[in-house]
């Protein structure tokens, strides 16, 4: 054999033995990661048991949370829709009051015998009933009569002239309007001055 022979015969047997100690090491970190040290395969098996147990108690309790949260999203649904149809509920019980004062105003009025005083009176005390129920529900009437013009709360249908009042001077009222909590729901028809030419 010569001596670059020789020189590499060494190293064939260490090449080898590196390669069977990397095979070695790669095995035992297998080993390592699916058993811990001093688990046997029975212990694991039990581990996988009980981890296989938690998941399907973990999936039982999603499952179970998720047909919660689809009932109270159902339940939300059926309250908001009853609330949107019987939002009118107690607006409706205090206008059924003046509906039957206005049955006997009317029954009274077909009476011939009927004093027009007396009917007049009840006229008055149902349109002040009318008044106060739309008062307690945030209804608001409009009557703008001698106050200045206003384009948000007033809709002009005429000017007149005249020179005893301020020019934009509401001087009459056609329809009175009305606002709710605030908001314009019809605006008040009037006639306003201008100045005389």
């Amino acid at each position: 054999m010569s001596q670059e022979t020789m020189k590499d015969a060494p190293d064939a047997p260490a090449a080898a033995s590196d390669a069977t100690t990397a095979e070695v090491s790669a095995d035992a970190a297998v080993e390592a990661a699916s058993a811990p040290e001093g688990v046997t395969g029975e212990e694991s098996l039990v581990q996988l048991s009980a981890a296989l147990t938690e998941v399907e108690t973990l999936r039982d309790q999603l499952l179970r949370a998720r047909a919660e949260i689809e009932n109270l999203r159902r339940r939300h649904a059926n309250e908001l829709e009853k609330a949107h149809k019987f939002a009118l509920d107690g607006f409706v019980r205090e206008l059924l009051q003046v509906r039957d004062s206005l049955e006997l105003g009317h029954a009274a009025a077909l009476d011939e015998s009927t004093d027009v005083a007396k009917l007049r009176e009840g006229t008055e005390l149902t349109l002040k009933l009318l008044a106060d129920v739309m008062e307690r529900f945030g209804v608001t009437q409009v009557d703008p009569r001698d106050q200045p013009f206003d384009p948000q709360l007033h809709q002009a249908i005429s000017l007149q002239a005249r020179a005893d009042v301020a020019p934009n001077t509401v001087v009459a009222v056609i329809q009175k309007g009305y606002t709710l909590n605030g908001r314009l729901v019809r605006p008040a028809m009037v006639l306003v001055s201008q100045q005389e030419v």
